[in-house]
């Protein structure tokens, strides 16, 4: 389940969970949230920093990681999908980007690796939360991109509208995280004009949204 919170913001009813966890996922109503935060510029990679103790834009990459209470780490959407990750166990969570080049380059593989490695943390026990995005509804791709998602749909015979969220989940639970644990909103940036922006509906006019997520106190 999914509720929009008096700010206009987005919130997983499984992150929720977590009384100690700040997390959302913005919307047009939700413009000036989350105020500051440590985030990156976006280069449709499947480059992971860790951000400990670090404020401002931190580099080029599409995925942080931070285990520093009350650091805000956030990443910038507008069509692209959108992913919170958290282990309850260590503390650690991470905010991932994830267009059809960084799904395609196993972005959210590689953050969960990464957040295994440096921290310790356990696959089984991380819970995930995948913001709006654009839909299969509205994904429309040629031959090109269709190739590269093959591995994750490999019953579809005509690959003609690729479903990102659906291959972030897959991605996630390949990585070893339990089905049970990630919630998806299915909600399509594209379609739902009044609350989302979308770049391939209004292209450069479209605006950014902010998903954040940090371990407050």
């Amino acid at each position: 389940m999914w509720t929009i919170n008096s700010e206009g913001v987005l919130e997983s009813d499984l992150l929720k969970q977590l009384p100690w966890l700040f997390h959302g996922f913005g919307t047009r109503l939700s413009a000036e949230w989350p105020g500051g935060y440590t985030q990156l510029k976006q280069i449709h990679s499947d480059i992971v920093f860790t951000a400990d103790h670090r404020s401002g834009c931190i580099g080029e990459g599409d995925a942080l990681i931070t285990a520093t209470p009350g650091q805000v780490v956030g990443i910038r959407t507008a069509d692209c999908v959108p992913v919170l990750l958290v282990d309850p166990e260590t503390r650690v969570v991470a905010a991932v980007h994830a267009g059809w080049r960084g799904t395609a380059a196993e972005i959210a593989l590689r953050t969960v690796d990464r957040m295994n490695k440096e921290y310790g943390c356990e696959q089984d026990r991380m819970l995930a939360a995948i913001g709006p995005s654009i839909g299969e509804c509205c994904f429309a791709v040629g031959p090109e991109v269709a190739a590269h998602f093959r591995p994750y749909f490999p019953d579809a015979n005509n690959l003609t509208h690729i479903n990102l969220p659906e291959a972030n989940f897959r991605q996630l639970v390949g990585a070893g995280l339990d089905a049970r644990f990630i919630e998806r909103s299915d909600l399509c940036t594209v379609c739902d004009a009044s609350r989302f922006h979308s770049f391939r509906r209004d292209k450069h006019l479209a605006g950014r949204m902010v998903a954040a997520i940090a371990i407050q106190g």
